[in-house]
């Protein structure tokens, strides 16, 4: 009777909302979607909010702490440790692999890439430049740091008119603008250098913006619906991507076969090259001049917001957010196994 009773314990799941940067908001945002559909047939679910302030696992509107030094919470005098932890948090520290390498010193599976893959791909010009390196065509592009920046002049003499300037870790396009004129470019680096201490300069890509989400469950790497998003200003910055009516987003995107299949094709490769885990998503421009797509970057913690992209493509795919959060789960549950 006791072994029965065991076999049929649910699983303890840590999920990580919060966050120390400016998208900490983007992950609570997040969260509220995510708290809905979590199978809590399935399991028990614990939320725990990582913030500047400290660790804390909510529980009936109390902030009980987390015990750092082994990622547990002591609830009503019992401890409870954690199977595995479903990573919400956008931005640092969940999304840059330092939440993945804390739980890989404890033994801890999760839901997200692996600490390198995470560290690797929150940087912008590392992930193109390896996506690169790999057959990928990428926007030629610039990498710069507050410690020792270009002047615009030269930056200009190595890229052309337009240009995009982002921080070059993060996402959200926080940060971002788009330069037509020269006049236009120390603004972009100073509003770009108050975000991270590093910048990407990148050319424009002339073509239609897509986005698509990957996953993998039970060893298949699945690519989802394409999106196309059409921005209504003059690109796809963090009002567009967070402002109901400022973008349109068309899942699944309505484009030729042809052009679908060459980015899907892409997608799969980009997940498994950079030894991606759970659920990503990566944005192109594909230029129809020379039909290909272009990587722009990976999220690996990518929104699940009521406006997301992700949410929409799985819906597209005949999912639920549940079924899909139900299959992350059980990946890394499996990989503790292993």
């Amino acid at each position: 009777m006791q072994a029965n009773r065991l076999k049929y314990m649910k699983p303890n799941i840590a999920f990580v909302t919060g966050g120390y940067s400016t998208e900490s908001v983007i992950s609570y945002k997040s969260a509220v979607t995510i708290e809905k559909n979590i199978d809590r047939d399935k399991y028990n679910v614990y939320t725990i909010d990582i913030t500047p302030g400290g660790w804390f696992c909510r529980v009936n509107d109390q902030e009980i702490p987390v015990d750092k030094s082994d990622f547990t919470v002591k609830i009503n005098g019992t401890i409870v440790k954690f199977d595995a932890v479903l990573i919400g948090i956008h931005g640092t520290p969940g999304e840059d692999g330092k939440l993945q390498g804390y739980f890989d010193l404890l033994n801890l599976p999760y839901t997200s890439c692996d600490a390198a893959t995470s560290a690797l791909t929150f940087n912008k010009r590392y992930t193109v430049a390896v996506a690169a390196f790999a057959g990928i065509s990428v926007a030629r592009s610039i990498h710069l740091f507050k410690e020792n920046p270009l002047t615009p002049e030269a930056i200009l003499k190595e890229l052309s008119l337009p240009v995009f300037v982002k921080p070059n870790n993060g996402g959200s396009s926080i940060g971002m603008s788009k330069v037509n004129v020269p006049g236009e470019l120390s603004i972009a680096l100073d509003k770009a250098f108050k975000e991270d201490d590093q910048v990407l300069v990148e050319e424009f890509i002339k073509g239609r913006e897509f986005t698509v989400g990957v996953f993998k469950t039970r060893g298949e790497v699945i690519v989802l619906p394409i999106t196309e998003v059409i921005a209504n200003k003059e690109f796809f910055d963090y009002e567009a991507k967070y402002t109901t009516g400022i973008a349109t987003e068309v899942t699944p995107a309505e484009i030729p076969d042809a052009i679908a299949g060459r980015i899907k094709q892409d997608a799969g490769k980009i997940y498994k090259l950079f030894n991606c885990r759970g659920v990503v998503r990566m944005d192109f421009i594909y230029n129809e001049g020379n039909g290909s797509p272009y990587l722009l970057e990976i999220n690996t913690v990518p929104g699940q917001s009521e406006f997301s992209i992700v949410p929409q493509q799985v819906r597209a795919f005949n999912w639920t957010l549940k079924s899909l959060y139900s299959a992350l789960i059980e990946e890394a549950l499996l990989s503790a196994k292993k």
